[in-house]
């Protein structure tokens, strides 16, 4: 993500930087239980605070990687790393790196043509039409399938746009006027956005490439793509729109920020931000929206809408809630995508619930239930899983039909380590129609303010969750600069804190369809090597190794945790590019990471997705040259299309920096990191 410290907070010094933050803004009103409360409740703040825990203590709560102090010895070396591979040493410059001994090739970019037809990239004479053929902007998510077939697909999400490096001349659109934007610009905005599948095989060469004439090459993005709903909130009357009477229809998907791929090989696109898609014209004497007069008014304050980042809304009404305020519910869904069907329309699956999800994972439970995980990426937002009623088999048209019929669970952190998965069903506990709830629909378009009622654990900005096979699920959380000074606790210890940590979940009997299980904590990210930062790793790691904000996450074929992070437009807050690190979850190593992939300046590290045989990576770069460019030392400026921090990866005059996917694999072959 970029654009992701708060809007409107006094640190900022004006409208334009404000405005690069524009998920940070909490809206959770139920602030009374967060997991920092969890934790003072059960030792005290000041026992916290003067490490009156003891060793002991904190390694039964935390597990060992809270020892963590740089002068203790450590029971294990470096050198005993389950990741094979030297580690790189981090930085931050024009281009991208990787450890010795790998390759890291560019195989696709923005605007590179991906139909048979589709014209080459031209940056200053862009149209809708041409974006329609072409690969998107900002790529996030990433994943590879071989079918039975034996073709190859890679999906790849395009989370949003980043207007002042995009197009000629226009510059930055951060004061919300959009004075620049017109129709045609804003027509190939939505081109940008969405998913693309396309079909990738291997040349003579070993190498990766774009298979451009396959008849599987497709977009999918809010133009023009249609979308129908299932589950319990399909044809429900909020759903109901001017342009879809019976609410069944939706055009495209956006913000499509982690996903998931499903057992039997399609495609999970999460809708993320949503929320700032969506314009109006009635502004308060602040200049902020005022929504007090609509009918779901109380719905859109609870997630946020609308935003205003995009001037959308002045040319469409379904991004327009003075002309069509239904439309936001279309928004916040998980979407699946069939990559083996390019003439299949896309589903948005109402049983996962609505928010601002951040990818949808997914794993298998012992009884062959479907499980997906799914963090609400806001501060003090919640942590969520859904799981199917039906087991899946080998027919994939019934296994689609198990993600409309399942129960959503949401997180409550208890005090003893123990984690319960509270169910988000109609009709138990308050969630009735006393509390707004007249059906299960109601309880999956408003679930956040369901999981409110609950008591769920708001949380430090949950993102992405891994699951790995053995019931263990690591749950990313970036950041919280909104956490008070009298919240500092010991699982989350820094007021504002800039950096996140990573929890790690043991579901009960190893089952990711238990309701029940414990957590601890795996690392507090950071410095720790500056007290105050409160850092949380292996006394192992080096300088190069630890890291601030996970956000995606991957588990290699060999059950190895790999993290990929996104710093936002604070990276001089660590002074390091983003990048990928390897990060040991077992024995004495535990909590020891290293770096093995960093990002052109300005760019996030997305993605990250292994093959099968661990021989290949897939990499994600997006919005390179954009965030923290104006504390980059030598730069000292917002860039644009004229003048970016980097050229990356074309490094060619005329040439905008370009969202890219890579492909890593090991010079020589072999598994990576083996």
């Amino acid at each position: 993500m970029s654009r992701n410290d708060i809007i409107n907070d006094p640190s900022h010094g004006n409208k334009a930087e404000a405005f690069e933050a524009f998920d940070d803004i909490p809206t959770n009103p139920n602030l009374g239980n967060t997991i920092g409360d969890v934790i003072n409740r059960r030792y005290g703040r000041r026992d916290v605070m003067r490490g009156a825990l003891g060793v002991a203590t904190t390694t039964a709560l935390f597990g060992t990687s809270a020892m963590i102090a740089p002068r203790q010895a450590a029971a294990a070396s470096a050198a005993d790393s389950r990741y094979k591979f030297d580690e790189l040493a981090w930085g931050n410059d024009e281009t991208h790196h990787i450890a010795d001994g790998y390759d890291a090739d560019i195989l696709l970019r923005w605007g590179d043509p991906i139909m048979a037809d589709a014209p080459d990239f031209d940056p200053q004479n862009q149209s809708v039409e041409a974006q329609l053929k072409q690969f998107g902007y900002n790529n996030d998510y990433v994943s590879f399938w071989t079918y039975d077939d034996g073709r190859s697909v890679l999906c790849v999400n395009h989370e949003y746009t980043n207007e002042e490096v995009m197009f000629p001349g226009l510059g930055r659109q951060d004061n919300q006027d959009f004075v620049g934007m017109t129709k045609d610009l804003v027509d190939i905005e939505m081109a940008a956005h969405g998913g693309s599948v396309v079909e990738i095989a291997k040349g003579d060469d070993g190498k990766w490439a774009l298979v451009k004439d396959s008849d599987l090459n497709r977009r999918i993005q809010p133009y023009d793509t249609e979308m129908t709903f299932s589950g319990p909130a399909a044809g429900h009357d909020r759903l109901k729109t001017a342009d879809d009477a019976e609410g069944m229809l939706a055009i495209g998907t956006l913000n499509n920020c982690a996903g998931g791929m499903t057992p039997w090989g399609t495609y999970l696109m999460a809708e993320e931000n949503f929320h700032g898609y969506f314009w109006t014209d009635k502004l308060d004497g602040e200049g902020d929206p005022d929504v007090s007069e609509q009918a779901e008014a109380a719905s859109m304050k609870r997630y946020g809408v609308p935003g205003r980042w995009y001037a959308w809304g002045k040319y469409y009404d379904r991004f327009n809630i003075d002309k069509d305020p239904n439309q936001v519910n279309k928004w916040g869904w998980i979407v699946e995508v069939d990559p083996q069907d390019p003439t299949s329309t896309p589903v948005k699956h109402t049983a996962l619930g609505r928010f601002r999800h951040e990818g949808a994972e997914t794993s298998v439970s012992p009884e062959g239930k479907l499980v997906v995980y799914s963090g609400d990426d806001n501060r003090f937002d919640y942590l969520y899983k859904y799981v199917s009623n039906g087991v899946v088999t080998d027919d994939r048209a019934a296994n689609s039909a198990l993600l409309s019929d399942g129960t959503l669970y949401v997180a409550r952190f208890n005090d003893d380590s123990s984690i319960d998965w509270m169910p988000l069903t109609h009709g138990e506990g308050p969630l009735t129609a006393e509390n707004g709830f007249n059906d299960q629909g109601d309880v999956m378009i408003d679930t956040r303010i369901a999981a409110d009622l609950l008591g769920a654990t708001p949380m430090d900005r949950p993102e992405d969750v891994q699951p790995r096979g053995d019931g263990t699920a690591y749950v990313m959380l970036t950041n919280n600069t909104r956490r008070k000074p009298d919240q500092v606790n010991a699982a989350n210890p820094r007021p504002e804190s800039s950096f996140g940590h990573i929890i790690e979940i043991k579901e009960a009997g190893g089952d990711h369809a238990a309701t029940s299980g414990t957590w601890d904590i795996l690392v507090k990210c950071g410095d720790p090597t500056v007290a105050d930062v409160g850092a949380q790793w292996n006394p192992e790691t080096s300088e190069n190794g630890w890291f601030g904000s996970p956000d995606n996450a991957a588990v290699d074929a060999e059950g190895r945790l790999w993290i990929s992070t996104d710093q936002g437009s604070s990276w001089a807050k660590t002074g390091k590019s983003d990048g990928l690190y390897s990060l040991e979850t077992e024995g004495d190593l535990r909590g020891h990471s290293k770096l093995f992939f960093r990002c052109p300046v300005g760019g996030e590290l997305c993605g990250p997705y292994f093959s099968e045989d661990n021989e290949t990576l897939f990499l994600a770069v997006q919005h390179p040259g954009t965030d923290g460019t104006k504390d980059i030392p030598g730069f000292e400026r917002n860039s644009t299309f004229e003048d970016p921090a980097t050229r990356w990866p074309d490094f060619a005059d005329g040439m905008p920096p370009r969202p890219s996917v890579l492909v890593v694999i090991k010079q020589g072959g072999g598994k990576i990191a083996v």
